[in-house]
């Protein structure tokens, strides 16, 4: 199992809606989120989430230029985090993944 698990917003926010967010400690034990990620879902999350910044911000603003603000940190964190996996559900978003290696 990878040791980082990135997520971005709209994973959470849908998991949330159907009051199933824990299937995700089911699966992972932890998740990464950016701050962005945070803001972006605007509630309290249990304490098995982190919260970890990206070091890069010009790489998040060229990212910006693709997706949008929550979808471009986790890409870009994932990109920091060496062997992590990426939690994304905007077509957009997983295909620039992929073209971006993660």
């Amino acid at each position: 199992m990878p040791e980082v698990i990135i997520a971005d917003t709209s994973c959470l926010i849908t998991l949330a809606n159907i009051d199933q967010l824990g299937l995700l400690k089911l699966v992972y034990s932890t998740i990464s989120i950016t701050p962005e990620v945070a803001e972006e879902y605007g509630a309290d999350l249990p304490d098995w989430f982190t919260t970890r910044s990206v070091r890069d911000s010009g790489r998040v603003r060229l990212l910006e230029l693709q997706v949008d603000r929550g979808e471009a940190t986790a890409l870009a964190l994932a990109m920091e985090v060496a062997g992590s996996t990426l939690i994304v559900d905007d077509l957009k978003a997983r295909k620039l993944a992929g073209h971006l290696g993660i």
